[in-house]
């Protein structure tokens, strides 16, 4: 039985993505449904599926950064994209690497997607290096149209508020309602949640390794990686060490 992923931040429209693949192909297994790059990412490494479809702009990872790293964590696995921005996908469908779904998804144009990606099953896939260079590329240019980074914010720390510059922040971890602003001198309250906060960052400076933390790459001393492929970042100017998770490893790959 054949198995996918699929990575959209709307749910009206995950759910809708998921009942019309029940009905365009039965015999798929939905492995997991995520609001978001990272959870996708993290499913994609957890269950190795034949197919990925997923949503261009997300919270956090974009959809071009969670394929671009499937070269590492899930080689096999096909893409699909699913947009209402259709340019950042054409390079990859012409050359045949990859295919693309505009929403709303149209019940014949996922039909014929399905046909495509079993036929493909069947024979040689995509390069999946060449492949992930070609999507880093595209993301590149996603990131380019971005608004202009957040340079400072307030956060809590007690009963005061202070004003941190964002190049002195070391990391951001999500802690149950909040997110912890860690700087050398020490840590701050944000009432903002983790992908929030990945929207307003610069994406060159700031990168996830983890689903629930962002670290501020300026800021890294090291990252090591153990036996069992986890990694394990050193600070500059802070004495604790941040876990990467496994799938995040590939975002470092040329760094």
């Amino acid at each position: 039985m054949a198995n996918c992923v699929i990575a959209e931040d709307e749910t009206l429209l995950r759910d809708a993505l998921v009942d019309l693949l029940a009905a365009a192909w039965p015999e798929l297994e939905v492995a997991a449904a995520c609001e978001d790059g990272a959870a996708a990412l993290e499913a994609i490494a957890a269950h190795q599926p034949d197919v990925a479809f997923l949503d261009i702009r997300m919270p956090g990872l974009s959809g071009l950064e969670v394929a671009a790293a499937l070269a590492d964590c899930s080689p096999r696995t096909q893409v699909v994209f699913v947009t209402a921005y259709d340019q950042y996908a054409i390079d990859a469908f012409e050359r045949g690497a990859v295919d693309y779904l505009q929403k709303p998804v149209a019940p014949e144009r996922l039909a014929a997607t399905v046909r495509r990606l079993k036929a493909r099953a069947a024979g040689a896939g995509p390069d999946a290096q060449a492949l992930a260079a070609m999507l880093r590329q595209l993301a590149g240019v996603q990131q380019a149209g971005r608004a202009p980074p957040l340079v400072w914010l307030t956060a809590s720390a007690g009963a005061d508020t202070r004003l941190i510059m964002v190049d002195d922040i070391a990391y951001f971890q999500s802690d149950t309602k909040y997110t912890v602003v860690m700087t050398a001198e020490g840590e701050a309250l944000l009432r903002q949640p983790i992908r929030d906060l990945l929207e307003v960052l610069d994406p060159a400076v700031f990168k996830q390794i983890h689903r629930s933390t962002i670290v501020n790459l300026k800021a890294i001393a090291s990252i090591s990686r153990d036996e069992m492929g986890r990694g394990l970042v050193r600070l500059k100017n802070r004495p604790e060490t941040l876990a990467v998770s496994q799938p995040f490893m590939a975002l470092f790959r040329n760094m």
